[in-house]
């Protein structure tokens, strides 16, 4: 700790006694200085034990020492050491009484006492107080590499850091979400600070902020020395830190963002390792893919898993979404495949795990942030999810991706799994301009004919094909007789030139009546 007034006064060599302000003698000294102005208060910068003779003073005069010493306390002075013998045999009654009634600490220095001893001691003291803090930093700072070395994942040296500084410490991933925390009780302190976390997430690295309420002071530092930062780390103290604590902190930092590197560069690896894994699966060599694969990947070739493409026009959309599956997959433990590709990420992650989880919490607030109707903008991200699969059909499932892919970014959706396409009906598949264009180019001229009052030829088209063909059916829908529908339908063939028998001219017409039935309510 800093010297105090109180281990000035308790010095035997000193020989100072409390004349006032006895109260407040565990006020920090951040230097000794000697002044005779009568104003010294422009050359103060707080916390100074003030050693005055009152050369220049009208030390008897209550309300000339009331006001300098209310200059002196809103200066922040820690305290007035009077030198007796010098100018006046005793401290001023005026002064004590003005010291008293400002809550001013008064020490009466002894005749035998220089002013030179009294700065000495708060020399002496303030350098074995900063010897301390660098010898506890450095012992932290071995504490904290030990526990970074030791391979046991971030969680002990978090327990060492809340031990040095005497308060909790949480790890946070990019995306703000919890890592680890010591000790126990703070992974919930540390949770209500995610959208602080998020904040100085956007902000180049290294950034720090200072948070806090009724509970502790919390210090948030940024981890990584790049354009963007790769996760954050908060500790929470009861008071400022210290500078025995400020070492251990910058420590951790500086051993997190090492750790954070490494496993940057590990990763790059992986993603190599898992590009040629993926490159098998996709050319039906699943035995080749398990024996690269190994230990690392070789347990989400074991269960059913889903293929994802990721796209998104600016890099940090997709950096984000990988960055939150990586990180959810970590918390739970599970293999993730991730190869970037181009523009493009290609995932295998396990089914109903956490990382599909994580991704379709992404979409899902990357659409509720911003709504859209034509399509995604440039810096969100367009997901095609694929249906569960295996190492023998990955190829299948890569193409699910890809369709799935399409149709989200046709809709302007974040992601679409494949079981909405595989489930649902084709029509909305439909809402496209260049099949609304054909379906429009196939109908018009009967929809040209109709317009001219000589025959229902599109009701009566629709009518029989919606029963299969089947005439009487169709003709009591229509409320005509058989022959006439007959009739209408060799009218069909006539102005379309195509043959009702064949049956993909009756299904790109029923595909053309949909269509033309689905803009219809968008347009009026």
């Amino acid at each position: 700790m800093p010297p105090t007034l109180a281990s000035l006064v308790q010095h035997s060599a000193l020989k100072l006694i409390v004349r006032a302000g006895a109260d407040r003698l565990g006020t920090p000294v951040r230097w000794a200085h000697a002044s005779e102005l009568a104003d010294p208060v422009p050359y103060m910068d707080g916390g100074e034990l003030l050693l005055v003779t009152a050369t220049n003073l009208d030390a008897d005069d209550p309300e000339s020492m009331r006001r300098y010493v209310r200059r002196l306390a809103g200066a922040g002075v820690a305290g007035v050491g009077f030198a007796v013998g010098v100018n006046y045999d005793d401290v001023p009654a005026a002064l004590v009484a003005a010291a008293e009634e400002a809550g001013m600490p008064l020490l009466e220095v002894p005749r035998r006492t220089p002013f030179l001893a009294i700065s000495k001691a708060v020399s002496a003291a303030i350098a074995a107080d900063q010897y301390r803090a660098v010898t506890a930093g450095f012992e932290a700072q071995r504490e904290l590499t030990k526990a970074a070395l030791a391979g046991d994942g971030p969680a002990e040296l978090l327990a060492r850091l809340a031990a040095h500084i005497d308060g909790w410490a949480a790890l946070y991933d990019t995306s703000g979400a919890v890592l680890a925390a010591a000790p126990d009780w703070a992974a919930r302190r540390a949770a209500r600070l995610t959208p602080d976390v998020e904040r100085l997430r956007d902000r180049p690295a290294p950034a720090s902020v200072v948070v806090g309420d009724s509970e502790d002071r919390v210090e948030l530092q940024s981890l990584g020395t790049g354009r963007r930062a790769r996760g954050a780390l908060a500790v929470g103290t009861g008071a400022a830190l210290g500078t025995a604590e400020r070492y251990a902190v910058h420590s951790a930092v500086a051993l997190l963002t090492l750790t954070t590197a490494r496993s940057r560069s590990l990763q790059g690896a992986e993603q190599r390792l898992g590009a040629a894994v993926l490159r098998m699966l996709l050319a039906g060599q699943p035995d080749h893919a398990r024996a690269v694969a190994g230990d690392l990947y070789g347990g989400l070739l074991d269960a059913p898993f889903r293929l994802l493409i990721a796209e998104a026009a600016a890099p940090t959309g997709s950096e984000l979404l990988t960055e939150t599956m990586e990180a959810a997959a970590a918390r739970t433990g599970e293999a993730l495949l991730l190869v970037p590709e181009a523009e493009r990420v290609v995932v295998l992650a396990a089914d109903g795990g956490s990382a599909v989880a994580a991704c379709a919490a992404f979409a899902e607030a990357q659409d509720d942030r911003a709504p859209r109707e034509g399509g995604a903008e440039d810096s969100d991200v367009v997901v095609g999810l694929s249906a569960p699969s295996g190492p023998i059909a990955v190829s299948a499932a890569y193409k699910q991706a890809e369709q799935a892919l399409s149709v989200a970014r046709r809709r302007g959706r974040a992601l679409v799994e494949h079981e909405e396409l595989a489930a649902g009906s084709v029509l909305p598949l439909l809402a496209d301009d260049a099949v609304r264009a054909f379906a429009d180019g196939m109908l018009r001229a009967l929809y040209e004919h109709d317009a001219k009052g000589r025959g229902d030829l599109v009701a009566s088209l629709r009518a029989w094909l919606s029963r299969h063909g089947q005439w009487d059916a169709a003709a009591a829908d229509l409320g005509v007789h058989r022959h006439t529908l007959r009739y209408r339908m060799r009218r069909v063939e006539e102005i379309l030139g195509r043959s009702l028998d064949d049956p993909d001219v009756r299904m790109e017409l029923w595909l053309a009546l949909k269509t033309t039935e689905a803009a219809t309510p968008a347009e009026e």
